[in-house]
């Protein structure tokens, strides 16, 4: 009667930003979390999709918008679901995204929040140019043409 204690694998993506961006490099970053957060990730109660990050001055990159739910069985010591938090990168790192930061058009934005082997919460971000709309459209015909494609090739 044992429990299966094998950890369940937590994978969620923000579907929206592969759309409305086109990610030129990729980071995996830590979280500095507080008490019930990565219960609510593990749950997989997280939105990202109006997350970005900024640079503090201290140097520091934070992410904002970021929602983790508050966890259910909480008691008064839950914490905030949009406060702002840390990412942990290397420092060098952080140079090349400040530096590349500081470009014209560049944002980063938060693409996909995990667990990994050790049970630490890592959130993937990226380097980000926005799309235009007539980049948004070809995207969308190129995809359709390639599911047209594999729907040809299963008959």
């Amino acid at each position: 009667m044992a429990k299966d204690t094998a950890p369940k694998k937590i994978n969620i993506v923000n579907r929206r930003a592969s759309h409305e961006y086109a990610f030129l490099a990729k980071y995996d970053a830590g979280l500095m979390l507080q008490g019930t957060e990565i219960k609510s990730i593990r749950d997989g109660n997280v939105n990202m999709q109006d997350g970005f990050c900024i640079f503090h001055p201290d140097g520091s990159l934070w992410v904002h918008n970021l929602t983790i739910a508050k966890y259910t069985e909480g008691t008064y010591n839950n914490h905030e679901p949009t406060r702002e938090r840390k990412l942990l990168l290397t420092k060098r790192e952080l140079k090349q995204l400040a530096g590349k930061n500081q470009e014209q058009g560049l944002t980063i934005i938060p693409i996909r929040m995990f667990v990994n082997d050790r049970g630490f919460a890592k959130l993937e971000i990226a380097l980000a140019k926005g799309k235009k709309l007539y980049d948004k459209r070809e995207d969308l015909k190129a995809k359709d043409q390639k599911r047209e494609m594999d729907r040809t090739r299963d008959y």
